[in-house]
């Protein structure tokens, strides 16, 4: 375990470092989710292209990489033991300049949050709420592996494609956007279950229920594999409800790939958790923007 106290002083952070810190490779879902939104709104996006640009940029850049920065600074100690090379435990990010860094971006996030109106501004306070209450205390929700999963699940997936429709529209999505949009919310638990393996150790050293912790490797991913699949299911059965039986069948075999990836992971969770985080989770997401295809059309 790294010593934090004992690491070398710097009066200012490394720019890589900083990059590091709001994790540009989380960025990509919020961005897509908000995509889908815009896409499921009906709304023609070179019409409102630039609340469209701004709502992709508020997302990830500032949003999630808020949520990052936020997730790092309350995570320092956890860090330490599972990845001490990380910007903060490793003294790249000195001092408290992990937390300075997310209390500003908050502050942009909702800066920015208002030019996309009342409901993305509303939106937007959502985001960052959740984004503090799923790291720090008192709430720190992501020492449940039901609850924290769930919380992120809904951020990234349901909040930004909800945002990106109402921004659209300049109002209330329909009903069949909201649904939609909650089910494969709720299918990113097991996405964000399955990212927790990578802290095993440390989250069982600090206290930090993550369904891997709780459950073991191997029913730990038995049930993100199965939260995952329930909602899209769900998603296909509403599609041929609403006569789109074509959008229907695409995210079928969408379906089908990532239940022979689950197979897979399954074999040896821990070790295929990252696999599958490459290979199963762009079908989830490819699903998701044939899903917002067919709500353009209803």
């Amino acid at each position: 375990m790294t010593d934090l106290a004992n690491l070398p002083t710097r009066d200012f952070p490394e720019p890589a470092a900083m990059l590091r810190l709001i994790k540009p490779i989380t960025w990509f879902p919020p961005m897509w989710a908000y995509l889908c939104g815009v896409i499921a709104s009906g709304v023609a996006p070179s019409s409102q292209l630039g609340l469209v640009i701004l709502g992709i940029i508020l997302a990830g850049p500032i949003v999630c990489g808020m949520s990052q920065a936020a997730n790092d600074w309350c995570d320092r100690h956890v860090d330490a033991i599972n990845e001490p090379d990380r910007p903060i435990p490793s003294g790249r990010i000195p001092g408290r300049w992990g937390l300075w860094i997310a209390l500003v971006m908050s502050a942009l996030s909702l800066f920015v949050g208002w030019f996309l109106g009342p409901w993305g501004f509303g939106a937007t306070i959502l985001g960052v709420l959740a984004a503090w209450a799923y790291s720090a205390e008192p709430l720190r929700m992501k020492r449940s592996g039901w609850w924290g999963p769930g919380l992120v699940g809904l951020s990234y997936e349901s909040l930004p494609w909800f945002t990106g429709a109402a921004v659209l529209s300049a109002g209330a999505p329909s009903w069949q956007i909201v649904v939609i949009a909650l089910l494969y919310g709720i299918g990113a638990h097991g996405i964000m279950t399955l990212n927790d393996f990578k802290a095993l150790e440390g989250d069982r050293q600090m206290g930090v229920n993550s369904l891997p912790v709780t459950l073991g490797p191997e029913h730990a991913a038995k049930a993100a594999c199965w939260i995952m699949a329930v909602p899209q299911a769900l998603v296909i059965a509403l599609l041929i409800l609403w006569d789109k039986p074509i959008f229907a069948i695409a995210i079928s075999a969408a379906l089908a790939l990532q239940v022979w990836a689950m197979r897979v992971l399954l074999s040896d969770p821990k070790g295929r958790a990252p696999w599958y985080n490459g290979t199963g989770v762009m079908l989830y997401v490819s699903g998701m923007m044939i899903a917002a295809f067919a709500l353009r059309s209803l």
